[in-house]
């Protein structure tokens, strides 16, 4: 029994240090408050095509989906951003409005789904072009603050 003393208080010890970065309640309370404004940063970044900000809000191991589309991962996206950065700075592309509408946050701990509707309002050599799109955002909180992890959308077909 001596032996195993020193062993379980060093498991005891390593245990209580493991939670020490989990976020308390009233941190995960502030983090909810913040998200609707990250989320207000993060949609006029990528109208503006800021991949500064975008990689800043955006997991290691993003993960992309759309209808379109395989899955593809934050490198792949990052990359298609470059291209679409490439044609708004010539002004091949004009992003005349990219809002967010109908949002709704759902939490669970540490994690939030975020739903709603986008219309994004383009300009390009052929004329204006406005889509719709239904969207589901996976988004946790951790030591930097909240960034997403995940994406979807789907485009809504008009009648």
């Amino acid at each position: 029994m001596k032996s195993l003393l020193p062993f379980l208080l060093f498991l005891l010890l390593f245990l209580l240090s493991c939670n020490r970065d989990l976020p308390t309640n009233k941190d995960i309370s502030v983090a909810r408050n913040a998200l609707p404004l990250v989320l207000k940063k993060f949609n006029t970044a990528f109208a503006n095509g800021d991949l500064a900000i975008l990689d800043s809000l955006t997991t290691e191991n993003y993960v992309h989906t759309n209808g379109s589309s395989k899955v593809i991962s934050k490198t792949d996206w990052f990359n298609y951003l470059r291209q679409r950065n490439r044609q708004l700075k010539s002004g091949d592309l004009k992003v005349l409005d990219y809002s967010l509408k109908e949002q709704q946050i759902e939490y669970h701990g540490t994690t939030a789904i975020v739903t709603g509707k986008v219309l994004i309002v383009t300009g390009d050599s052929s004329g204006t072009k406005e889509h719709e799109y239904r969207i589901t955002n996976i988004w946790v909180y951790g030591n930097e603050g909240w960034k997403r992890a995940g994406f979807h959308d789907g485009k809504i077909q008009r009648p």
